[in-house]
């Protein structure tokens, strides 16, 4: 008996230490997917896409890496500045993770007489570890607020 309750004790911490371990690996992705989307890094953001990636806004679905990289992440990047996000929830287990809450940024102007915007609204994204071991951007999914002109 006492045999089997070390045995539980013993499995219980490698679980939770793992758990936290990928929940520490998400964390560091999420900072990482947002500081490239900040530094216009398009390469770097792509290569966190899953080949079977979705995104999702209002009414816009995309999925596959090709479609997402194109109407996504090249045609939004040149017209996002300073994003930030607020993690309001997140889980992780040995296979997925996720992050979700609120996120705000700067909508640069379309031509030279408009006015700068500021957007925010909500987000998720969901990672899967691959059978390789790596993590990639599974599923994002953004509900925003109409653009407000930025004072």
């Amino acid at each position: 008996m006492k045999t089997l309750i070390g045995v539980l004790i013993t499995a219980s911490l490698l679980t939770a230490c793992s758990s936290k371990n990928n929940e520490s690996v998400v964390q560091d992705l999420n900072r990482q997917f947002i500081d490239a989307w900040n530094t216009k890094n398009s390469d770097k953001i792509i290569s966190f896409l899953a080949d079977d990636v979705h995104f999702l806004q209002g009414s816009t679905h995309f999925s596959g890496k090709s479609e997402v990289s194109k109407k996504w992440v090249q045609e939004t990047l040149p017209g996002l500045a300073d994003l930030k996000t607020n993690v309001v929830s997140s889980s992780t287990d040995s296979k997925t993770a996720y992050e979700a809450g609120t996120f705000s940024v700067d909508v640069l102007p379309a031509g030279p007489d408009l006015p700068r915007g500021y957007g925010e609204g909500n987000f998720i994204l969901l990672w899967k570890k691959g059978d390789d071991g790596n993590w990639k951007l599974s599923y994002a999914q953004l509900e925003d607020l109409p653009v407000r002109v930025k004072n």
